[in-house]
């Protein structure tokens, strides 16, 4: 199955991750840069958990662990516990993934790559996990230095661009403009340069 690629704002918003082992860990470690508000439920924490940002509840999962979730990941190693936790989350319409179970998933987690203000996720659906880490670790390679600086400069020139040109399509003849000499010159240009460019650009 192809899964849509749906990139979601998680920034203040609780994300209840039920287990306390190294899969658990990484999930967790995964979300932290996106900073939701992480609440991890288990009887048992494996070391690195104390280091995090986190909301460590030690004791079993209940029912009432699920209010307020925007959404669950569920990394008991338990089936029973799994399968309670699925059919909560789809009765109350809380997205949530269950580790190495596609099947009680209603969103997966890809194999992200992160670069300045890009993010990029990768998935084969499942089928292949280990293509898709290979894939996210070229992806990385690609879009590591020069290319996510012209990704930030882009981003801080965006607000200015979006006040001096009225249309669309000014806009994006801007933005066009913009990135073409970022990737064409040996050097980003300077604020000077950038007006120079955005001059020369038609409504």
């Amino acid at each position: 199955m192809a899964y849509f690629p749906f990139f979601s704002d998680v920034s203040g918003k609780l994300c209840l991750i039920v287990g306390g082992g190294k899969v658990a860990l990484r999930k967790a470690e995964k979300l932290l840069p996106f900073q939701p508000k992480i609440r991890v439920v288990s009887p048992e924490f494996c070391k690195g958990f104390e280091q995090l940002p986190v909301e460590l509840i030690r004791r079993e999962f209940r029912d009432s662990d699920l209010e307020g979730a925007f959404m669950v990941i569920s990394a008991t190693g338990n089936e029973t516990v799994s399968r309670q936790i699925f059919r909560l989350c789809s009765d109350r319409r809380i997205p949530v993934n269950t580790v190495d179970d596609k099947e009680k998933c209603s969103f997966i987690f890809p194999a992200l790559v992160q670069a300045g203000c890009v993010t990029a996720g990768i998935s084969t659906g499942g089928a292949s996990p280990v293509f898709a880490r290979y894939l996210a670790e070229k992806s990385r390679e690609i879009l590591s230095g020069r290319l996510a600086d012209i990704g930030m400069l882009l981003a801080e020139q965006r607000p200015r661009i979006l006040e001096r040109f009225s249309t669309e399509a000014g806009r994006r003849s801007a933005m066009e403009a913009l990135l073409d000499r970022c990737l064409s010159g040996e050097e980003l240009p300077d604020l000077r340069q950038i007006e120079a460019i955005l001059e020369e650009v038609e409504e």
